[in-house]
């Protein structure tokens, strides 16, 4: 059998990702601190993108802008005909007659606050602990020995480098002005006297009892005891053991507990610097009357538009075809302008769609609390508006949503469900709120186990092994309980 090549025609369909596309998904999934950079970086990258002003004249506003209802390629289009789709629409635009004069805005010059107001950071335990050696009586030697000291202290004040290594920080002297250990050890010892309580110790044990000294606790005291004879006992909380080996009854041994306690296992932690990240939702809920309403944040994010100026000089580079590559150029940042501004409004409007899909089928928790909240998965929500599962995951990560109960992550509405003896199934959320409800509401003399929690829920009609108890106890950062067993 002979062979021979031909040449055919065929007709198919395939998945392509356009450009404009990627960029919709990229934005979709983004947080709005993420979001506002990238706006920020377009607005800085592209020439042709402008901001428009609050107090611009919303009449001469003719150019699609992000959030005032520019409409959004079709979802249900095929990426040939949504490409098609978007040159077509690009060439029409271009070629209209906008007006306006595409001059300048006028610059107002504002004073700037002054430069002691601006405070970079906050000061932290180095700078704390380094403002109170420079205020004491340290010797100059033991200051350079102290400031080594401090600078080996992590952010809960426990120190992490050993005295061979504190000495050899300052070797580099010459053999005559280095230090020895004798003078580490007084100028350590003179650090730990510092504020707050407790600082510069190796260990916790050792930070404990350097509190206990601050606060004036006599030696031979039933906390020194506990701490200094029965370490390893009070970490396994052997308190019976403890008890029987001081000599004393298991009641008197609570109060020594309780005060060991209310000292600080992390001396640093009132110093630390962190800040407090606030969570700005992405999507308010307010009740109207009898009906919930969904409003999308837009506060923070510019609106954007197109430079009417650039425009008219494309349309004239075009019109005396001259300057082609300023005309390649321009068409390229327009094109890019006008994909950015589509894929904001298409982010926005996809998440108003899964917002009125939750608040929809989690009307019951909106009107009654946590108790009514029931089961839902990406699923419900993609069926209900017509969308892919992963386009509704996407709108979900790491946004937030303000509603009449709290504010909540939108992952916070997809959980699970439990089966019950009767009745629909039961969320997940609410077993865990049970579960706190059962432990904080327990004899703590005689704590509750996972097997005693799963009995009483089983009571109840909810249908739970013992290893998913344990699992949703651990998630809500409760203790076993034979570490919630207190001493009475």
């Amino acid at each position: 059998m002979a062979l021979e090549q031909k040449l055919s025609l065929k007709l198919s369909q395939r998945l392509v990702m356009t450009p404009s596309l990627q960029q919709a998904i990229k934005l979709l999934q983004m947080t709005r601190m993420e979001l506002e950079t990238v706006v920020a970086q377009e607005l800085e990258g592209n020439p042709v993108l402008e901001e428009l002003e609050a107090s611009a004249d919303e009449e001469e506003v003719q150019e699609p802008a992000a959030g005032n209802g520019a409409e959004a390629p079709g979802e249900l289009m095929s990426p040939a005909e949504r490409a098609q789709a978007e040159v077509t629409s690009f060439e029409q635009w271009i070629s209209e007659d906008w007006g306006g004069d595409g001059g300048q805005g006028e610059w107002e010059e504002r004073e700037a606050p002054p430069i002691e107001n601006t405070l970079t950071r906050e000061p932290d335990l180095y700078d704390h602990l380094l403002s109170q050696i420079h205020l004491s009586d340290f010797a100059p030697r033991e200051r350079e020995i102290a400031e080594v000291v401090v600078g080996n202290l992590d952010p809960d004040g426990f120190l992490v480098a050993s005295l061979a290594e504190i000495r050899e920080a300052g070797s580099g002297g010459g053999e005559e002005n280095e230090w020895s250990e004798e003078e580490v050890r007084e100028a350590l010892a003179k650090v730990r006297r510092l504020d707050p309580p407790g600082i510069a110790c190796c260990n916790l044990r050792e930070s404990l009892l350097l509190q206990l000294d601050c606060k004036g606790e006599p030696e031979g005291s039933l906390v020194r005891r506990v701490l200094g004879e029965h370490w390893d006992l009070f970490l396994r909380r052997h308190y019976p053991a403890i008890a029987k080996s001081l000599g004393i009854p298991l009641a008197d041994l609570e109060p020594v507990i309780e005060s060991i306690r209310c000292l600080e296992i992390r001396p640093g932690r009132a110093f630390s610097n962190e800040r407090t990240l606030y969570i700005e939702p992405d999507v308010y809920v307010v009740k109207v009357g009898d009906d919930y309403v969904v409003q999308i944040n837009d506060d923070g994010l510019p609106r954007l538009r197109v430079s009417r100026a650039y425009r008219r000089m494309l349309q004239k580079m075009r019109a005396e075809n001259r300057q082609a590559e300023a005309q390649s150029f321009l068409t390229d940042k327009m094109r890019s302008a006008l994909w950015l501004i589509k894929s904001l409004d298409q982010r926005q409007r996809t998440i108003y769609k899964v917002a009125e899909s939750i608040v929809k089928q989690q009307r019951d928790f909106l009107d009654r609390g946590i108790d009514e909240l029931r089961p839902m998965v990406l699923r419900d929500v993609a069926d209900d508006i017509g969308m892919h599962e992963s386009t509704v995951s996407r709108v979900v990560s790491n946004k937030y949503i303000h509603t009449p109960r709290g504010l909540f992550p939108l992952k916070f509405f997809f959980h699970s469900g439990i089966d019950r003896d009767y009745g629909e199934d039961i969320s997940s959320l609410t077993v865990k709120k049970k579960i706190r409800v059962l432990i904080e509401n327990e004899d703590h003399r005689h704590p509750l186990s996972d097997n005693e929690l799963m009995r009483i829920l089983k009571r109840e009609g909810i249908q739970i092994a013992r290893r998913t108890v344990a699992k949703y106890r651990d998630e809500l950062n409760l203790s076993s309980s034979a570490d919630r067993k207190r001493i009475f």
